[in-house]
């Protein structure tokens, strides 16, 4: 994430209480009352440093959006839209070559990861950390899945309901499995001399 320790944050009064995958417990629940503990878990969701500018910057903006959730969590649901614009743009980079043109949509590339390049939930770590299962809310079994949550999010009122448990770490997890071969690419690079 990048730097922002320019955003003030203060401890709150009542804790924060949001849906959060915890380990063993995918519908679980995190409470925070200390800002300095939300900078932490926030900032500690970002994706591989080696993955391109375009999506990092995409992903470091939903991060932010995230913090400032704090001051008001309407802010995490903008977030929610600015993640999955970031996973959009990172699943057409890596597989929207790979689909034909008339097919390529957000939906079809996040299939796409499961069908063609092989994901499953035990390539998630989120999944791994917590259980459950996410593929289905790529492959269309789990409904809403991730491509219907961006609609929604776009264009219906993106600050209707509660926050998504977990969707900025789930984004995480899917954006560095989709750049896992770049990733590898660029620390070779890092190495040689």
């Amino acid at each position: 994430m990048r730097n922002t320790d320019h955003i003030i944050l203060e401890d709150r009064a009542a804790p924060l209480l949001l849906p959060w995958p915890l380990p063993g417990n995918p519908g679980g629940f995190i409470e925070i009352t200390k800002a300095d503990d939300w900078r932490e878990l926030v900032g500690g969701l970002s994706i591989d440093p080696r993955i391109p500018d375009s999506v990092r910057a995409k992903f470091d903006r939903a991060q932010t959006l995230y913090l400032l959730g704090w001051l008001d969590l309407g802010l995490v649901k903008a977030a929610e839209l600015a993640a999955l614009i970031a996973l959009e743009l990172a699943v057409m980079d890596r597989y929207g070559g790979k689909v034909s043109k008339s097919k390529r949509s957000f939906a079809a590339l996040l299939k796409y990861m499961v069908d063609s390049d092989g994901l499953t939930d035990a390539q998630i770590p989120m999944v791994v950390r917590c259980g459950g299962a996410a593929i289905g809310q790529l492959t269309g079994e789990t409904q809403p899945t991730l491509a219907e949550r961006r609609n929604k999010l776009a264009h219906g009122d993106p600050f209707d309901g509660l926050p998504t448990g977990g969707l900025l770490e789930l984004v995480r997890d899917l954006i560095n499995f989709a750049y896992r071969d770049y990733i590898v690419e660029a620390a070779a690079l890092e190495i040689e001399p």
